[in-house]
């Protein structure tokens, strides 16, 4: 079986590199770690992520969780796609501890994906995690297959959401979501 640092190797050798010059000698190792690095969200699970870290708690107000950085790989190109994320949620009974959030967003962001269906993900997480009434999240980021190649817009943005339960449902609750975003 081929590794990666192998295939990087190869790649390298077909654009017409020279993989031995002195700028690209480790290239393809340091390529594969990144690699491993950027996509490490295949090896994690959400179970393992939050950890138990499940509250009880009284609260039924709205908790949000804004600008929270996310860098991911489009699943077509492999090329970044890097921006912002900003998960709400309606408790139930229970709330997630807060750095727990963003490493949901890590967990689904660190895997070849598409912006569409890393909302989804993010917002089905929140959701199962918490038990809540209702989760909200929107996702904001520029897309480098946009910008570096094929049409090259380089100010072009992509603004997904994902609504659940009541922040679907009630139009009062997505829109005190979108309210206390845009403070």
């Amino acid at each position: 079986m081929t590794s990666v640092s192998d295939s990087y190797l190869n790649i390298l050798t077909s654009i017409g590199e020279d993989p031995s010059r002195d700028g690209l000698h480790g290239t393809p190792a340091r390529a594969a770690r990144a690699m491993e690095f950027l996509t490490q969200g295949y090896k994690m699970s959400l179970h393992e992520v939050v950890n138990n870290a499940v509250f009880e708690s009284a609260s039924d107000d709205m908790v949000i969780v804004r600008d929270i950085e996310l860098y991911s790989l489009c699943e077509h190109h492999l090329l970044p796609f890097i921006g912002k994320c900003h998960v709400g949620y309606l408790p139930s009974g229970k709330v997630i501890g807060l750095s727990k959030v963003a490493r949901i967003v890590d967990m689904y962001a660190r895997r070849l994906q598409i912006q569409e269906n890393l909302t989804q993900q993010i917002a089905a997480a929140i959701s199962e995690v918490t038990g809540g009434l209702g989760v909200g999240v929107i996702v904001e980021a520029q897309h480098m297959c946009m910008m570096m190649r094929g049409v090259q817009k380089q100010n072009s943005s992509m603004t997904t959401s994902s609504m659940l339960g009541r922040f679907r449902a009630d139009i009062n609750t997505r829109n005190e979501f979108l309210a206390l975003l845009d403070r």
